[in-house]
C-alpha cells in the first residue's frame, strides 16, 4: 500500500453551498500532511467525512486500503483521531479517560501513556474540567497515540494554545512521527507548525484542493516579483500563465507568481523597468500571497511535482 488516504471526487454541500468540491486527495503512507486554508475552505468538512462525522454527497474514500464507510473494526483501531477542540468528558479524570479509551482497542501502550502524561506533567488524578486548553491537547494526543495507530489524523490540534505548550506540543508529535511507518494527516492554520513538521502539504481554496505538492516545493515556488519603474508603472498584461496576482504600489509593480521562468520574465522585461528584483518567501507568506489571488486564476500545484518540478505549473484553472 502506497496511499493511507485516497479520495475521489470526494463532495459536500450544505444548502446551496459547495463546502468541498470534488476532491481528489492522496496521503502517502509514511508521510506527514499538511492541510491547509482559510477559514471555511473545507478542511475540517473533509477531515469530519473521513472519519465519517459528515456523510459526502458524492465521491469516495478509503484509509488503510478499506471504504471509509465499510472499513472493518481491526482497520479502524488503526486509525486515531484528535478532533477540533479537543472533546473530552469533563467529569472524568485523566486516569479515568484513559481506562474508558482503552476499552475501545484491543491494543493499548498503557506505558506509553504514562510516559507523555509524565512528559508533560499531568497528573492521572487531574479532573478534565480543570484543564486548561493546553493541557486538555496534550491528554488528546497522549490518549490518540496509546493504541499505537499507523494513522493519525488532527483537526487544528494546536488551536488556541500557547506559543510555548505550542511548540512542546509539536515536538511530542515530531517524536511520534518517527515511530515507524507512521502517517500523520493535520490540519492548521499556523503555518510555521506546518513549516516545522510536513513533509507535504495540500492547500484548499474555496472547497477546491488547489496544492497538493512537497513542502518545499511549494514554498520555493511561490515569489514575489518587483518591477521597478522611473515614473508610474504599467499595467500586467493578463493571461501570462503562472501569475497568481499584481499590483501597483507606487513605482513598482508587484507580480506573485508560481516560479518565475523565462515566459515571465520576458513579459515582465518587455515593460522595460529599470530593475527587476525575485524574492523569495517563507511558507507563511507563500500561503498567504498564493490564496488571497484571484480565485478563479490560481495556478494549480500537481501531485506529480514532487517527481519532476516543471509539472505543477499549469497556467489558468
Amino acid at each position: 500500500m502506497t496511499d493511507a488516504i485516497v479520495t475521489r471526487a470526494l463532495s459536500k454541500h450544505y444548502g446551496s453551498k459547495c463546502v468541498v468540491n470534488q476532491l481528489d486527495l492522496r496521503v502517502p503512507a509514511g508521510s506527514v500532511y499538511g492541510l491547509l486554508g482559510r477559514n471555511g475552505a473545507g478542511k475540517s468538512t473533509t477531515i469530519k467525512m473521513l472519519m465519517g462525522v459528515v456523510q459526502p454527497d458524492c465521491g469516495e474514500a478509503t484509509m488503510l486500503g478499506e471504504p471509509i464507510g465499510d472499513a472493518r473494526p481491526e482497520v479502524r483501531q488503526r486509525i486515531a483521531y484528535v478532533a477540533e477542540g479537543h472533546p473530552l468528558y469533563n467529569w472524568m479524570t485523566i486516569g479515568e479517560a484513559a481506562r474508558f479509551a482503552s476499552a475501545f482497542y484491543e491494543k493499548w501502550n498503557h506505558r506509553l501513556v504514562d510516559q507523555i502524561l509524565e512528559h508533560f506533567e499531568l497528573s492521572p488524578r487531574a479532573k478534565l474540567r480543570r484543564l486548561s486548553n493546553g493541557q486538555r491537547a496534550q491528554v488528546s494526543l497522549a490518549l490518540a497515540v496509546a493504541p499505537e495507530p499507523e494513522l493519525l489524523i488532527l483537526d487544528d490540534p494546536t488551536l488556541g494554545l500557547d506559543t510555548v505548550v505550542r511548540r512542546d506540543f509539536l515536538e511530542s508529535l515530531v517524536q511520534i512521527i518517527q515511530r515507524r511507518g507512521r502517517t500523520i494527516l493535520f490540519s492548521s492554520h499556523i503555518l510555521g507548525d506546518v513549516e516545522r513538521i510536513a513533509d507535504r502539504i495540500g492547500v484548499m481554496v474555496d472547497g477546491v484542493l488547489r496544492v497538493d505538492a512537497p513542502t518545499d516545493y511549494f514554498r520555493e515556488s511561490v515569489k514575489r516579483v518587483v518591477l521597478e519603474f522611473r515614473g508610474a508603472p504599467p499595467e500586467w498584461p493578463s493571461g501570462v500563465p503562472g501569475v497568481v496576482s499584481w499590483r501597483q504600489v507606487g513605482p513598482t509593480l508587484e507580480l506573485v507568481t508560481v516560479g518565475f521562468d523565462a515566459a515571465q520574465r520576458s513579459v515582465a522585461e518587455s515593460l522595460e523597468p529599470i530593475a527587476i528584483d525575485v524574492l523569495e518567501l517563507n511558507l507563511e507568506d507563500a500561503f498567504i500571497e498564493y490564496t488571497r489571488g484571484p480565485k478563479r486564476s490560481l495556478p494549480l500545484f500537481s501531485s506529480e511535482s514532487e517527481s519532476d518540478p516543471r509539472v505543477g505549473r499549469q497556467g489558468a484553472a
